[in-house]
């Protein structure tokens, strides 16, 4: 079946709203690696001339308010949010892989958490993750897991994140999946192929991780 994908622009006055005094809004919060879980969930509101640099992806622009982020529209009855500045390439991706076959049941965007980076004295993440500045999705992720102790997948690689990733298996993506192609085809890379010790099948974003 072949899905319709579409985006919907949220417009700002740029006449009437100064660069300077435009609203960032969006929720957070930081991982724990000690805890192993999700802590100080906050609400933040403040001005686009009080982002620091963190808050704002250097190679693209796009930051972490939800002002910055557009709705896609998969099928008609799915969305996600995706900065404006990826959402179009992204569309493309996806909708071509569909219709070359592509099985998806479920893609995740923009959602801010601080889940990289060095660690603080309590223990939590410092860094905000790409999908913080809707720059990353995520594809099916009930069946492409987030493994660790994984520079080659197999028996000993630890499931963190997500489900299981069966080799084979229709929802499980590969290196020949037509998600992987057409995402790598606009400038993506898939986690399933990061060196070092991590593999995120689930994962699309420029650097990977």
């Amino acid at each position: 079946m072949r899905w319709l994908v579409t985006v919907t622009l949220l417009f700002v006055n740029a006449a009437s709203v100064s660069a300077d005094d435009r609203l960032c809004s969006y929720s957070s919060y930081k991982w724990n690696a000690y805890q192993k879980s999700v802590v100080e969930y906050e609400e933040i509101r403040k001005s686009y001339s009080d982002l620091t640099a963190d808050e704002i992806d250097e190679q693209t622009g796009c930051s972490v308010c939800r002002e910055d982020q557009v709705s896609v529209s998969i099928g008609g009855t799915r969305h996600l949010q995706l900065c404006k500045q990826v959402a179009h390439s992204v569309e493309v991706a996806i909708s071509n892989a569909i219709q070359a076959g592509q099985a998806i049941e479920e893609v995740k965007g923009y959602r801010v958490g601080k889940t990289k980076g060095a660690l603080d004295a309590d223990g939590n993440r410092t860094g905000f993750s790409n999908h913080s500045f809707g720059i990353a999705i995520d594809v099916n992720p009930q069946n492409n897991g987030l493994y660790e102790n994984c520079l080659e997948f197999g028996a000993h690689c630890v499931l963190r994140k997500g489900g299981e990733w069966i080799r084979g298996h229709d929802l499980s993506l590969h290196a020949q999946s037509p998600i992987v192609t057409e995402m790598k085809r606009h400038g993506f890379k898939w986690g399933g192929e990061i060196p070092g010790r991590q593999k995120d099948f689930m994962h699309f974003s420029y650097s990977g991780y």
